[in-house]
């Protein structure tokens, strides 16, 4: 009888101290960025250069399409080596465009570095207020509801967005 007692004792303080032993708190990123004015900012002028940069792309696609109708209209009347030095010219001319649109768009572009510059400060501001929240409040982990880390379900009463946000001074 002791032996059980003692049993369904050990087992009842094992799960009383596995229920104390992480504080896990919900956060939604997205939503505390986008609440930002700093970010909203950011995010209209990387927009604004980007419609820039993409319409001078246009524009120069344009003018390659436009010497390739010209040159097919021309086609017949054209010897070959005018025929060759202009379809040289065309291919060069899309190249150039290409690497442009490269350099603007590509993974390691300038678009891509201006966001690092623009966003990546505010995204340090939110970590190291998540980072303050964790240590005022004792949470063990804190997860983004909107990530794609897995998760299912979010109870509201982990959700610590408001208090995020609040802690940023933003509504």
């Amino acid at each position: 009888m002791f032996k059980k007692l003692l049993y369904t004792a050990a087992i009842a303080l094992t799960f009383s101290l596995s229920l104390d032993a992480q504080r896990i708190a919900v956060v939604d990123i997205t939503d505390v960025l986008q609440s930002m004015g700093d970010y909203k900012a950011a995010e209209r002028d990387l927009d604004k250069l980007a419609s820039e940069w993409r319409q001078d792309i246009a524009q120069e696609y344009d003018k390659i399409k436009s010497l390739y109708n010209k040159y097919q209209a021309e086609q017949v009347l054209l010897s070959d080596e005018v025929k060759t030095q202009r379809e040289d010219e065309i291919m060069s001319k899309e190249e150039t465009v290409r690497e442009l649109q490269k350099r603007k768009f590509g993974p390691e572009g300038e678009l891509f570095l201006r966001r690092q510059e623009l966003i990546s400060p505010i995204q340090d501001k939110v970590f190291a207020a998540i980072q303050d929240l964790a240590d005022d409040r004792g949470y063990d982990l804190i997860l983004d509801k909107n990530s794609s880390t897995g998760i299912l379900f979010a109870s509201e009463e982990y959700d610590k967005t408001a208090t995020l946000k609040q802690k940023l001074g933003i509504r």
